[in-house]
């Protein structure tokens, strides 16, 4: 199978920090299912924010084993990616990364990305530029979610149309890309007698009470609206004739934002029980689901892009009523794993004051995206239907509860998630050997400052200019003022002090031309060499003829 160079940091693949979100979840998922179940001889990892090494192995060693050997690339090893063959990016943040391999030659390996939330600008930016990019159709961008990809799709359909009125443009190549969905381990997850008793004591929930768990970040602006499922309980409540609970697992980074979700879910729901986990942590999370009977989820968020904690139910034999809201449309198959309430949004055209808002910073993020789930309505009728149902047939609970644990296990397991990317690489590779090489090229959005300077100087070095010797050097001069301060720059790739010497004693008898001292040293170390000879002019080492000034 094919492998893959992973971009690693620890921020991208960390759950475990305080109030994590979604894309630390996903990302922390992908390299622990990774670890376990990628069918590859070696890991290649790629410290491009150069972490100390040390934070790294403490990230994989909390999230192993490591049973292959393991491959380390430092920041600035990006040409050893061609190694493994293509490059996974915890982002979608693909246009960096190809105008970089453009210098090496765009055959050199294949990229890959993940889509996350899509609504915020810098994302959006990001993803519009893959079309100016020079992406290959060896690249891929994974979307995690069908509606997720069409939600791309619009957005690259509209800037291929600008770009076609504006400039006439009549090929833009297509990013491509490609539905894989996130996964879950579906083994952390499980119901357990001896747990639903703890946590119903612990929370004072009595035996037979019917119990709807919400997980998932406490947001009213960028998560969800706890509103409708508010409404929808109090309304199941007065059908059942008997108190239905509401269990909170979850939590903000702000605490003004977690007291105004839980007072929303409060306002809607005066008769519901409701009742708040006493932490975040991966372990209450898992025994949480046992004191539960069903799983609520109504997401109206522009945020969301896939949805883990469906998934994370199914895997409990939870029975999930979630939105039809993208991700979920994935994952809850309606009638067989729960139920998926219809939602009605605004026709298009009628948001675009509020993008122009976001877009010009008159509104915050927060605002936009809380703004359009204020406009997105769920069907508060059929979710309390489906609860109501669910809450009184313990049998109907069970069926869908098993058909969902199957359904995790036997397609949202990283087990069968993995393959998949290892099945994509595989055919980028194809792609991309069928292509053939192609040589490295400039970076027109950032040229060689002495090709767009070139009108700053006198002249440009040239390979028939003489050099000659500035003045005598006794024994070791040379050496000791090429290292004074100021001189030499490690960032300036400048010859080696070995090589300077031997340009100084190449023309202690004669001058030489450029072209003449420069055949005396490797083709690879020429470049250095030629501006080496600027360097050492500059400090007064040797002299080169002279020229007059422009007109």
């Amino acid at each position: 199978m094919s492998n893959a160079v992973i971009q690693l940091d620890v921020e991208a693949y960390d759950a475990s920090i305080p109030r994590p979100m979604g894309r630390n979840s996903a990302g922390e998922g992908f390299l622990r299912g990774f670890l376990k179940h990628a069918d590859v001889d070696a890991f290649h990892f790629w410290n491009v924010r150069a972490l100390p090494q040390e934070e790294l192995e403490a990230l994989l060693a909390r999230l192993g084993p490591v049973n292959r050997p393991i491959r380390w690339l430092a920041r600035a090893d990006r040409q050893e990616v061609a190694a493994a063959g293509a490059l996974y990016i915890p982002t979608p943040e693909m246009k960096g990364e190809a105008w970089a391999r453009r210098a090496l030659g765009a055959h050199n390996h294949s990229l890959t990305g993940v889509t996350h939330t899509i609504a915020e600008t810098y994302i959006m930016d990001e993803l519009a530029a893959l079309l100016l990019a020079p992406l290959e159709p060896w690249d891929a961008l994974i979307c995690t979610s069908d509606p997720g990809r069409r939600a791309v799709e619009n957005l690259l359909e509209g800037v291929a149309g600008y770009l076609q009125d504006r400039f006439g443009a009549t090929r833009i190549p297509p990013a491509q890309l490609v539905t894989i969905p996130l996964g879950i381990h579906a083994e952390d997850f499980g119901r357990d007698d001896g747990l639903r008793r703890k946590w119903r004591d612990q929370l004072d929930i009595p035996d037979d009470a019917p119990v709807a768990l919400h997980m998932g970040r406490f947001s009213v602006t960028t998560k969800l609206h706890p509103g409708p499922s508010g409404l929808a309980l109090q309304q199941a409540a007065e059908r059942l004739g008997r108190p239905v609970y509401w269990l909170m697992f979850g939590g903000a980074r702000k605490t003004e934002e977690e007291q105004a979700f839980l007072a929303a879910a409060a306002a809607f729901a005066p008769d519901v029980r409701i009742r708040q986990a006493p932490d975040t942590t991966a372990r209450t999370r898992d025994e949480l689901v046992s004191a539960a009977d069903v799983f609520l989820s109504l997401s109206d968020n522009l945020q969301e892009t896939f949805g883990l904690t469906p998934v994370e139910a199914m895997a409990a034999g939870l029975p999930c009523v979630v939105s039809d809201w993208n991700g979920y449309r994935d994952t809850v198959r309606h009638g067989v794993d729960g139920f998926r309430i219809h939602t009605t949004q605004p026709q298009a055209g009628l948001g675009a004051d509020l993008v122009y808002a976001y877009a010009m910073r008159l509104m915050t993020y927060e605002d936009y995206a809380g703004s359009a789930s204020l406009m997105t309505a769920v069907d508060v009728g059929q979710t309390a239907e489906a609860l109501t149902l669910l809450f009184s047939d313990p049998g109907l609970r069970a069926r869908m509860g098993a058909a969902g644990r199957s359904r995790a296990r036997e397609v949202f397991d990283w087990r069968a998630v993995i393959p998949q990317y290892q099945a994509l690489w595989a055919e980028l590779a194809r792609r991309r050997s069928a292509a053939g090489r192609r040589p490295g090229m400039e970076n027109p959005y950032r040229p060689d400052p002495f090709r767009m300077f070139a009108a700053y100087p006198t002249a440009v070095l040239e390979a028939d200019d003489l050099v000659a010797s500035a003045r005598p050097f006794i024994d070791g001069e040379a050496a000791f003022l090429l290292e004074s301060p100021g001189v030499r720059n490690t960032a300036a790739r400048l010859p080696t002090t070995t090589e300077a010497e031997s340009l100084i004693a190449a023309i202690t008898d004669r001058p030489r031309t450029v072209g003449a001292l420069l055949a005396a040293f490797p083709p690879d170390r020429r470049p250095f060499v030629e501006r080496g000879i600027l360097w050492l002019a500059k400090f007064g080492f040797v002299r080169l003829s002279g020229r007059p000034p422009r007109n």
